[in-house]
């Protein structure tokens, strides 16, 4: 063969080696950029005194049921002078569904009714599974979630679904997840911080107005 046509070849190798390289490099790029995912922003309130009070939270978790009305009472009063957040903790080890109570609230939040439905995974919640949270996925995203997707008025729930089984709802729970595990605390739930100090509140109003009027005083001296 002449010495043209091996030419040839060794060109059209070279080429290819290059393509694949390239696209190597591109690959691996977009992975790495996937993985970086952003922690959830789910805040409601104020921020004229500059505090606030944050809850890790899991949507099976009794504990978290009992605070809940609680808490609401809390935020009501003090909406005009203090910020609450919600992060997710799902205790996957002791609650089944807990990761897909998670999901049903972030595929929520991207309609924009993340409280509505964060109100009505607790109103609702049943943490022993009596009524049917023990199903296979598919079955409670059909049966319960779904269910209350309409009762927080989200307007498309075929999204809804596609939502719930995304990857960037999963990414977004898991850097919540990782978040919390950067403060070297226990994962346990309910976990409350007050301007980035972790509080112990007891199951009662009062406990959380000590706790916040100290903080608003420490921070403008009212």
């Amino acid at each position: 063969m002449s010495k043209a046509f091996w030419a040839a070849i060794v060109i059209i190798i070279v080429v290819l080696v290059g393509v694949f390289h390239f696209t190597g490099k591109k690959d691996n790029t977009s992975s790495n950029s996937s993985s970086k995912a952003t922690v959830t922003n789910h805040v409601e309130g104020s921020t004229s005194t500059g505090v606030k009070l944050q809850e890790y939270g899991d949507y099976e978790c009794p504990f978290c049921g009992q605070f809940y009305p609680i808490v609401k009472q809390v935020v009501d009063q003090y909406k005009d002078k203090i910020q609450f957040q919600f992060s997710n903790l799902p205790l996957t080890q002791i609650h089944r569904n807990a990761f897909a109570g998670a999901r049903a609230a972030e595929a929520a939040a991207l309609q924009g009714k993340f409280w509505e439905m964060h109100d009505q995974l607790y109103i609702n919640q049943d943490p022993q599974g009596a009524s049917g949270w023990v199903a296979d996925t598919q079955d409670v995203l059909d049966d319960y979630f779904v269910k209350f997707a309409q009762a927080a008025g989200v307007p498309d729930i075929n999204k809804f679904k596609s939502d719930f089984a995304s990857s960037q709802v999963n990414s977004a729970i898991n850097a919540d997840i990782a978040a919390f595990k950067k403060t070297g605390l226990d994962e346990s739930t309910p976990t409350f911080f007050l301007d980035g100090k972790q509080i112990h509140p007891t199951y009662d109003v009062t406990s959380f107005q000590k706790a916040i009027d100290a903080e608003i005083k420490q921070k403008t001296g009212q």
